[in-house]
């Protein structure tokens, strides 16, 4: 078995979460991939592995507590502390922007309900499983959004808003619940991305995205807990 710290990273089948996979195995970490589509999750961990990075895939449904309970039951298993956890699965539920349907007074409750199932429910619970097995070290990263800072709010697409909005929350809430250990817990806004989900038009790349995910994942052990960063970068809730 590797003594490499382990890293488990979410969504990571494709885009920013298989970039963050490629960067952290570079770091040295045993990283463990997981995506709730097994075919595409075990095709990117095997790429990663013929680059020979320490990569593996896991099955994981962020919505489904067995799931989730069995990749922590895995964890346990294999002895080793887990260092770090970045709750990268995501959805974009709402109808585009472009679409003028977009908009608060006429979005579908259970649309709004599925932004909060995947991307604000799914990594609360992760961190409740995952985070003990960190021992009092490690490293916690939500992959929040502009979209979701207070500070610049304005309308349209509720479901993904409120969802990444109160996935500040939970970081806000778990650092201050864990400031006397020394598990770091950041919420990160990776910029607009050249993903599926960002679109060819983006200006940052996917290794530029991905790079202030991996810098909050690397911390220092001075490092800061609590706060929301882009490009290494403290900004506004």
């Amino acid at each position: 078995m590797s003594e490499k710290p382990i890293a488990v990273v979410t969504g990571a089948y494709r885009g920013l979460g298989f970039e963050t996979c490629r960067q952290l195995a570079l770091r040295d970490y045993r990283v463990i991939l997981t995506a709730r589509r097994e075919a595409e999750g075990s095709a990117a961990a095997s790429a990663l592995q013929q680059a020979r990075l320490e990569v593996e895939f896991h099955l994981l449904d962020v919505t489904s507590e067995e799931s989730m309970q069995q990749l922590a039951r895995y964890l346990r298993a294999s002895g080793s502390r887990l260092e770090v956890l970045v709750n990268n699965a995501g959805i974009f539920p709402d109808p585009s922007p472009d679409s003028g349907n977009s908009a608060a007074m006429r979005a579908d409750i259970e649309t709004v309900r599925a932004g909060f199932e995947t991307n604000t429910l799914g990594p609360l619970r992760l961190c409740q499983l995952l985070m003990p097995l960190m021992q009092s070290r490690g490293r916690v990263v939500n992959v929040s959004s502009g979209m979701g800072q207070l500070s610049e709010m304005n309308g349209g697409c509720p479901g993904y808003r409120l969802s990444k909005t109160a996935l500040n929350a939970v970081t806000r809430i778990l650092a201050d619940e864990w400031q006397g250990s020394n598990v770091k817990i950041n919420s990160v806004c990776p910029g607009w991305v050249r993903t599926d989900m960002g679109g060819k038009e983006a200006p940052l790349t996917v290794e530029q995205g991905a790079g202030g995910i991996v810098w909050a994942a690397t911390l220092a052990d001075d490092g800061p807990s609590g706060g929301f960063f882009r490009d290494g970068e403290s900004i506004d809730w």
